[in-house]
């Protein structure tokens, strides 16, 4: 057998054990040691071990866990309820005002998590609640709630980038610094048409009314952008001293992790439930993540003693004939293909030993390519039948929110993520500008 169609096999194998409904780690994990060991012998099985003693030499790796726990910090100890409550007051006058308040919040959540699964428990309790009781409706609640927490893993510090990063060994500030522009680009969409719906049809989003407005004084109005302040003080105590090369970004992690603690506790929310409940679902997700990229290292081993990178580029450049940019759409195609049935990790599993590989060759800026790979998981996110937030969604909102009305809710969405995809696709200094200009590169 050629070592074209050993390749295939992997990947086919690969794919059929995660559909049947095996865990990412172990799926890609056991491919690539059977594989390993019926190519190479016993001696294979060094591959399964090396993958785990470079795993465990990866310093940068200690980030992980740091922002997942400064983000489980922050939401289990509720600091969201002031943004919301600010968002409440100064943008409920506006058409459609309490859902733009909603995406507005997603975007301070995300500076200070790095995960989508937290933005869509803050929204699922807190705003859900709010803009139900005054009449919102049902579905542009869903894809609002749904929408905007998948930037969590676009706006930094986002933690999809960093294990992004540490597989394709793109530089992690650069990749940050490109998904802020896209990530403000992306919500402004959102926003722009939540607007433009809410003001052609206003029964789907109510404003506030006079007499709510009144009982707000303008000194408690003026008091609650404090709240506001709270993630953009953690952000810069974590970024600043990055950016300015005063601290790794190991370090830089830490600082955040440890100024979500001090914010938590100065607020007198900082509990012992809250430190346990945070501390086991760091572990948990810390521990989740190190599985699959150990077996994504395995894995890609396999593929670089195959040679399997060279023959797919060979396969599209030489065979197809296709150029460089061809190429690029037809990988993004098959991330939205992918997408639709598989979550983030096990996507980047299976692109890290081939398109990668496959981006750098064809002279593709890595850091830009991440962005658009970052934007594709969104997309993967919210697309049926086995986006990860729509069961999210439906896992957390009352039962009235059933699959029908969550799958109907996110089509708007997705498609001005498309668009986003497109804009940095054709405009690649959307994402480069600001990477370049601060870092000088």
């Amino acid at each position: 057998m050629s070592y074209e169609w050993i390749a295939i096999l992997m990947i086919s194998t690969m794919l059929l054990m995660m559909i049947t409904g095996q865990r990412v780690f172990g799926a890609v994990g056991f491919v690539a040691v059977v594989a390993a060991i019926s190519l190479w012998g016993t001696g294979g099985s060094d591959m399964g071990f090396g993958a785990i003693m470079k795993l465990m030499k990866w310093y940068p790796l200690l980030t992980l866990p740091m922002f997942v726990f400064m983000g489980y910090v922050m939401s289990e100890s509720r600091l969201a309820d002031d943004l919301y409550r600010m968002f409440h007051v100064w943008f409920g006058p506006l058409p459609g005002g309490l859902a733009i308040g909603t995406i507005l919040l997603m975007v301070m959540i995300s500076v200070m998590n790095g995960l989508s699964v937290a933005g869509m428990a803050i929204g699922a309790t807190i705003a859900l609640p709010e803009l139900a009781k005054r009449g919102y409706d049902k579905q542009l609640i869903s894809g609002v709630i749904q929408a905007g927490s998948s930037l969590g893993i676009l706006i930094p510090p986002s933690v999809v980038m960093v294990l992004f990063s540490l597989i394709a060994r793109a530089p992690v500030n650069q990749l940050w610094l490109a998904g802020i522009m896209p990530g403000l680009l992306m919500a402004a969409m959102f926003m722009t048409y939540v607007m433009v719906r809410a003001w052609l049809n206003p029964s789907l989003a109510p404003r506030i009314s006079a007499e709510e407005r009144a009982l707000i004084s303008w000194g408690e109005r003026f008091a609650l952008l404090r709240a506001g302040l709270l993630p953009v003080l953690i952000f810069a105590a974590m970024m600043v001293p990055f950016i300015k090369g005063w601290a790794s970004l190991t370090e830089a992690s830490v600082i955040g992790a440890v100024t979500s603690v001090a914010a938590a506790v100065l607020k007198r929310r900082f509990t012992w439930e809250v430190f346990e409940k945070s501390t086991r679902n760091t572990l948990a997700i810390t521990v989740m993540f190190m599985l699959i990229i150990m077996a994504a290292l395995a894995f890609g081993a396999v593929f670089d003693g195959l040679g399997a990178g060279r023959a797919i580029e060979n396969f599209f450049l030489r065979d197809l004939g296709l150029n460089r940019w061809q190429v690029l759409i037809l990988m993004q195609a098959s991330f939205l293909i992918m997408g639709m049935f598989l979550d983030d990790t096990a996507m980047l599993v299976i692109v890290a030993p081939l398109y990668v590989g496959l981006a750098r060759a064809l002279g593709f800026d890595l850091v830009w390519y991440g962005i658009l790979y970052t934007i594709t998981c969104q997309i993967a996110y919210l697309t049926p039948p086995f986006g990860y937030n729509l069961f999210l969604m439906r896992a957390m909102a009352p039962s009235e929110y059933t699959l029908p009305v969550i799958y109907r809710s996110v089509f708007p969405f997705v498609g001005l993520m498309l668009l986003t995809l497109i804009v940095v696709m054709l405009f690649p200094q959307v994402a480069l500008w600001l990477p370049h200009t601060v870092l000088g590169i």
